[in-house]
C-alpha cells in the first residue's frame, strides 16, 4: 500500500507515527551541561538547538502559562531516561527497565505532577493553553528535526568480519617446460577389486537427509502492564484521603475531591497508552467527568452545586416588599421574576441565581436601578448593555423618577441573564 492510500485510509497515521517515533527515540537526559534534572538540555542534544531556548519557554509558561512549563519538566523527568540507563523512571517503576532513579523519590515526582496539575488546570484557562502551546512545540521539533541531534535507537553492531581473497599461487619458476603436462586421475568412486564390500570411505554413497521442519514454536504473549490496576487502587487511595481530609480542609469540595481522582485516572491512562492496558479506565473517566461538569457547572453564581439545590422554574410577581423574596435560587431551570407591580417608596434588594439555565427580570420603567448581572458561560444583557464573554458580566445605574429603588444581583452559572423595562 502507497503512502497516499494509506493517508486516505487513516488521516491521522503521519501524527500517530510522529508520536511513536518520538516514544521510540526520546530525547536522553545527559550527565553534563544541565542545570537541575537534565530536561531542557536533553530536549536541546535531541534537536540540535540552543538549550536557553528550551529554558526560556519552560520559565515563559510557568510564570504566564499557569505552571505548565513545570508540568512539562516534570513529565520529562518522569519519562526521559538518563544517559546510562536502561529506562526512564517511571518506567522502572512499573518493572519495565532499570534506572538509578529510586522508587521512592519516582513516586515523589508523581505526587509533585499531581499537585502542580491542579495549578494547570485551575479553570482559568492559561494553563491548558500554555500546556498546549508546549506539545505543539515538541511535535513540531521532532517533525522537523528528528534526525538531527543525539540518536537513543540502539544501532547494531558493525560486522568486522573480512574474508580472506585467495591468492594466485606463485609460478613454479623451476619447472621443466619440456616436460608434458598430464591432468591428475579423477578420484574413484567405485570398491576396487580388493573391497567388494564398499568398505572404503571414497566407495560410500549414502543419500543425503531430508531436511525437516521444526515445528513452530507458540506465538510468546506479550505480558500487559498492570496499569489499571495500579491506577485504581492510587486513585481510590487519595480519594479516600481527600474525603477524610474534607473536614478539615474547606477548599476540598466535592467537586474538587472528583477532579483530583479523574486527575489520577489520567496520568494512569497516558501512561496505559505507552505500556498498553488500561483501557478500562475510560469506562470510569467517562462518568466521573460527566460528574464533575455538572457538579462544576450547575450552582449557582458560577459556584459548584449544593447537594439539595432544587431545579425547576420559578415565576414570581411580587405586588409588596413583603412578598418580595431576599433570594431566588436554583441549582437548574429558569427564573422569570417581574417587579413592575411592585409599589414601594422603601429600597429594594434581591439575588437571583441560576446554576444552569436563564435568569430574566423586569424592573419598573421610571424606578431607578443599580444591576449587578453575570454568567460564567453564556451572555448578558442588562438595561441595554450587552457582554458575550468568559465570563460576562455588565454594572449597570439607572436613575428614575417614582422614588422605587431596585438594587439587583442576578447571576447565572452556564446560561443567559437578562434584566429589562417594563
Amino acid at each position: 500500500m502507497s503512502s497516499g492510500q494509506r493517508q486516505q485510509t487513516h488521516p491521522l497515521a503521519g501524527v500517530e507515527d510522529t508520536l511513536k517515533d518520538f516514544w521510540a527515540s526520546r530525547p536522553r537526559r545527559p550527565r553534563r551541561g544541565r542545570m537541575f534534572a537534565g530536561v531542557a538540555q536533553a530536549i536541546a542534544n535531541r534537536y540540535a538547538i540552543d538549550p536557553v531556548i528550551v529554558r526560556v519557554a519552560l520559565v515563559v509558561t510557568t510564570v504566564f502559562g499557569g505552571g505548565a512549563g513545570v508540568l512539562l519538566y516534570l513529565l520529562g523527568w518522569l519519562f526521559f531516561p538518563e544517559q546510562n540507563d536502561e529506562e526512564a523512571p517511571f518506567m522502572s517503576m512499573v518493572h519495565q527497565g532499570r534506572s538509578s532513579t529510586g522508587t521512592a523519590f519516582t513516586v515523589l515526582l508523581c505526587m509533585a505532577l499531581i499537585g502542580v496539575s491542579f495549578w494547570t488546570f485551575n479553570g482559568n484557562g492559561n494553563g491548558l493553553i500554555g500546556l498546549i502551546l508546549l506539545v505543539v512545540a515538541m511535535y513540531l521539533l521532532h517533525r522537523n528535526r528528528a534526525s538531527l541531534g543525539q540518536q537513543t535507537a540502539r544501532q547494531p553492531p558493525l560486522n568486522t568480519t573480512t574474508t580472506a581473497r585467495p591468492q594466485d599461487p606463485e609460478p613454479n619458476l623451476g619447472m621443466d617446460m619440456s616436460t608434458p603436462v598430464t591432468d591428475p586421475e579423477p578420484p574413484r568412486t567405485d570398491p576396487p577389486a580388493w573391497d567388494p564390500l564398499g568398505a572404503a570411505p571414497f566407495a560410500w554413497d549414502l543419500p543425503e537427509p531430508t531436511p525437516v521442519n521444526p515445528e513452530p514454536e507458540p506465538p510468546v504473549r506479550r505480558k500487559r502492564a498492570r496499569v489499571g490496576g495500579i491506577t485504581l487502587g492510587a486513585a481510590l487511595v487519595i480519594g479516600g484521603a481527600c474525603v477524610l481530609a474534607a473536614p478539615y480542609a474547606a477548599w476540598l469540595s466535592v467537586p474538587h475531591i472528583v477532579g483530583i481522582v479523574l486527575a489520577v485516572i489520567g496520568i494512569g491512562m497516558v501512561g496505559g497508552s505507552f505500556l498498553g492496558g488500561g483501557r478500562g479506565l475510560i469506562g470510569l473517566a467517562v462518568p466521573l467527568a460527566l460528574g464533575g461538569f455538572v457538579l462544576t457547572n450547575t450552582g449557582p453564581g458560577g459556584g459548584p452545586a449544593v447537594v439539595g439545590e432544587e431545579w425547576g422554574t420559578i415565576n414570581d410577581t411580587p405586588a409588596s416588599v413583603q412578598e418580595l423574596r431576599s433570594d431566588y435560587t436554583l441549582g437548574g431551570g429558569s427564573v422569570n421574576l417581574d417587579l413592575t407591580a411592585l409599589k414601594s417608596t422603601e429600597p429594594v434588594r434581591t439575588n437571583v441565581k441560576v446554576g444552569l439555565g436563564n435568569a430574566v427580570v423586569i424592573v419598573p420603567a421610571n424606578a431607578e436601578v443599580d444591576v449587578n448581572c453575570s454568567a460564567s458561560r453564556g451572555s448578558v444583557e442588562c438595561l441595554g448593555q450587552r457582554d458575550n464573554g468568559i465570563p460576562a458580566r455588565v454594572r449597570a445605574t439607572q436613575s428614575g423618577t417614582s422614588g422605587l429603588k431596585i438594587t439587583l444581583d442576578v447571576r447565572a452559572s452556564t446560561g443567559n441573564v437578562e434584566v429589562r423595562r417594563g
